[in-house]
């Protein structure tokens, strides 16, 4: 594997957290909206990782090693289909003749716990690229 592919990889992850930590963000920011333009409350999202080959030449997918490079794709951003949460709420503009409120199916806890994986992976994907910036920077050393 060449250094550009090592970064390639890594830089495909770095993509990936970031969304997946601007869709916990916006899960949180939604926790408790239960008004949208679609109509009722918000539902929330999650991303859908895959691993995609990483795009090389017609020489190097000849070579084993290489065939079996992924990278980190974003496919798609589901909607949790988890029923709403009923809050009694009878002053709430938006509660029902009973008094009851549908509430966002987000769960604040599942959100910052996702958020604080998705930063360590994101830390974990920099380490590697500063690994490989450094490698990069030996080899040119050398051939000095």
């Amino acid at each position: 594997m060449d250094f550009l592919t090592a970064m390639d990889i890594s830089a495909s992850a770095l993509s990936a957290e970031r969304t997946r930590i601007n869709i916990s963000a916006t899960n949180l920011a939604n926790a408790n909206t239960t008004r949208t333009i679609e109509g009722g409350p918000y539902r929330a999202k999650s991303v859908v990782f895959a691993a995609r080959p990483v795009d090389r030449s017609f020489a190097s997918h000849l070579d084993r090693m290489n065939a079996t490079l992924r990278k980190v794709e974003v496919v798609k951003i589901v909607e949790d289909q988890a029923p709403f949460r009923e809050v009694y709420d009878p002053s709430n503009p938006d509660a029902d003749v009973n008094g009851i409120v549908r509430m966002p199916n987000v769960n604040p806890l599942e959100q910052v716990v996702d958020i604080m994986s998705a930063r360590r992976a994101y830390e974990a994907n920099v380490t590697a690229l500063e690994a490989v910036k450094s490698m990069a920077l030996k080899a040119l050393d050398i051939s000095r």
